[in-house]
């Protein structure tokens, strides 16, 4: 599905409009996963509003595309682009989590519409999509399955034993994306447990292994079109920023997860407006 630039832009104005609100959500929090949930957004936002075959009116259709955020605390990002896509109510992110909320930090796929997968115990994503994958085989169903795992989660050896499996089995309906944004909880991966060279060891596991940009929205969606024509299943290692739009707080891995007080909330929501400019100035640029 080729992207156009009207279609490019309507797409970062979306992106930044779910940057928005997530920041808003962790605000209402009183803190949250902002890092890793703004560098993932792009890849939501291209998911949800071009690629994923769903109905808004019905999230548990039997037929629709799967979404497994295997990385479960950037459900702080998956919240908001629920909400906004219509399964969720925009009032549930004010209670995002609070006690007593449907909406804890990982979100719970038995009480918010939408989620295919309860997730945060990290390392479990790609097994589930494989069985969501194998599931549609058996039952003559066509529809794909998308993982998205984080970079630091990829320490868990489960990963592996999934992309040996998803690659054994030719599980071409099940797309994975990592969202290498460089930082886990602890500092940056490579000094933490070293993952290079990571495209290398996805392909040794039989996996066809796509290295990009994971904010640049053009070659997201390139990407995907490329992974949905393949006969072989695809990884994409999307190299993202985390803190992608807040500039005082991209690279760094003490946000993590942070909390805003006032202050840094509006300077925040400045450096989102201004990280928007610039991503329209390419896409206006670039698109054609």
């Amino acid at each position: 599905m080729a992207l156009d630039k009207a279609e490019w832009l309507a797409l970062e104005a979306k992106a930044y409009e779910l940057r928005k609100l997530l920041l808003e959500t962790c605000h209402w929090a009183g803190s949250g996963h902002i890092g890793g949930g703004t560098s993932v957004m792009d890849i939501l936002t291209v998911l949800y509003h071009k690629y994923l075959n769903l109905k808004k009116d019905d999230p548990a259709w039997e037929d629709r595309d799967r979404l497994i955020l295997s990385k479960g605390h950037a459900g702080i990002a998956l919240a908001p682009v629920l909400a906004d896509y219509g399964y969720e109510d925009y009032e549930a992110l004010k209670t995002f989590n609070l006690s007593g909320s449907r909406m804890g930090i990982h979100l719970d796929s038995n009480k918010v519409k939408g989620v295919d997968a309860s997730t945060g115990s990290l390392g479990h994503g790609m097994s589930i999509a494989l069985g969501t994958g194998l599931a549609a085989r058996v039952l003559g169903k066509s529809y794909t399955t998308y993982c998205i795992t984080g970079d630091g989660e990829l320490d868990e050896g489960s990963n592996w034993e999934a992309a040996m499996a998803i690659a054994h089995f030719e599980a071409a309906n099940v797309i994975t994306i990592v969202d290498r944004n460089h930082n886990m909880i602890d500092g940056n991966t490579e000094d933490i447990m070293a993952l290079e060279p990571l495209a290398d060891k996805f392909t040794a596991f039989g996996l066809d292994t796509k290295v990009i940009d994971g904010n640049n929205i053009k070659e997201l969606c390139e990407t995907i079109d490329y992974a949905l024509a393949s006969d072989k299943p695809v990884c994409i290692i999307a190299d993202t920023v985390k803190g992608e739009g807040i500039a005082f707080i991209e690279g760094d891995y003490k946000w993590h997860y942070g909390a805003m007080d006032e202050a840094n909330y509006e300077k925040a929501k400045e450096a989102l407006a201004a990280h928007y400019e610039k991503r329209k100035a390419r896409a206006e640029k670039e698109g054609n």
